[in-house]
């Protein structure tokens, strides 16, 4: 009893199919691996317009020290601790626990600048250039393990080990809000006018205080003065009497 196998042997100068197939799905992959790194790195950024000027900058009628000093007690008033402090820059940062294991710090920064005019000449205002660096930290457990020191062998590492939690940077940005940059300045413009607003509030509670009379003038108008006593006259010549003289009796 004879059997027939048939056996598919592909043609000369043919790709098997299934070969084809497997070369356009590799292909495939690749390309839709290589559109999604390119579109995670152009998502990881935001391109700079520079088109606008208002969200970190203020003009003020004012001197540089002047202008710095405002914004200076307008960090300290907000708990801002201040690392620097000079005629034409101040710098603070403030601590912010929003979750119990994420610490925030943002750092501020202010530089004043005299406004120039066309000629080179030093103007009247300055602008202010404000700007916020908020970083991130997050907690992490660091694994540490134990070794001990033998002196024929060497160091001898023991399976315990032990974890430590420390805070570590995760992120670090440079904030863009508006609203969170025309509240400062604000702030700053208040304390540049004159005294802050504790102090008006204080002195706009104050009563005024009505001048007190003094006693003469409570019990009526006072009397007229008596007049100057007339100057001595002058004392009357003295008399004289004529005297005749004796004769001479030597």
């Amino acid at each position: 009893m004879h059997s027939n196998f048939l056996f598919a042997i592909p043609a000369p100068g043919r790709t098997p199919v299934r070969t084809s197939v497997l070369a356009a799905g590799l292909l495939s992959a690749a390309v839709l691996l290589a559109g999604c790194g390119s579109a995670s790195r152009q998502a990881s950024y935001e391109p700079e317009a520079f088109s606008s000027t208002n969200t970190h900058t203020r003009d003020y009628e004012a001197t540089e020290a002047e202008t710095c000093e405002a914004a200076r007690r307008a960090l300290l008033s907000q708990g801002y601790m201040i690392t620097a402090a000079n005629s034409d820059l101040v710098t603070g940062r403030k601590s912010f626990q929003p979750a119990a294991e994420v610490h925030v710090e943002v750092e501020f920064r202010v530089v004043c600048a005299r406004e120039s005019t066309r000629s080179g000449k030093a103007g009247r205002s300055t602008v202010a250039f404000a700007t916020a660096l908020q970083d991130r930290y997050g907690l992490k457990k660091v694994n540490n393990s134990a070794s001990l020191g033998v002196g024929a062998i060497g160091s001898l590492s023991l399976p315990f080990t032990s974890s430590d939690d420390a805070m570590v940077k995760v992120a670090s940005e440079t904030l863009t809000d508006e609203r969170f940059y025309d509240r400062f300045f604000a702030l700053l413009d208040r304390f540049l006018e004159g005294p802050g607003p504790e102090a008006q509030d204080e002195a706009a509670a104050k009563p005024e205080q009505t001048p007190v009379a003094s006693p003469a003038s409570a019990t009526g108008p006072l009397p007229a003065p008596l007049p100057a006593p007339a100057p001595a006259s002058d004392p009357a010549p003295a008399v004289t009497y004529p005297v005749t003289s004796s004769p001479n009796r030597g």
